[in-house]
């Protein structure tokens, strides 16, 4: 019962602050609005032309192929923690997904999804 005690207090102040958040930036903003305002800022560049520009797909391949890549790592890192509690099924179970994304990786190369030109 302390417990839920506690986490109930945490959630009360934890939803007090984000509010006193959202009302101090909201008091402290400036309300003089100009023109230069409202244009986009790139790193000090002035902004010409549209910014809607086509990109070529390569790069949105590399891109899934990178986070496909990056989830595993981040589902691997806890079994690599706890590999001395889990047993001999957890261990099959890990290659299976692991040889799932190779399976992937092989079906990109085949299909010529990481050659660049």
């Amino acid at each position: 019962m302390k417990e839920l005690v506690c986490l109930i207090i945490f959630i009360i102040f934890s939803a007090i602050l984000a509010a006193l958040m959202v009302i101090a930036g909201f008091l402290c903003q400036y309300r003089k609005k100009s023109g230069v305002k409202e244009t986009a800022y790139e790193c000090g560049v002035i902004p010409f032309g549209d910014a809607r520009v086509k990109f070529d797909i390569r790069y949105f391949n590399y891109a899934i192929l990178f986070l496909i890549f990056d989830v595993e790592t981040i589902f691997l890192y806890p079994f690599a923690v706890s590999l001395d509690i889990l047993g001999l099924f957890a261990v099959i179970e890990t290659f299976v997904f692991v040889s799932i994304l190779l399976l992937g990786l092989f079906f990109a190369i085949k299909k010529k999804l990481l050659r660049w030109l």
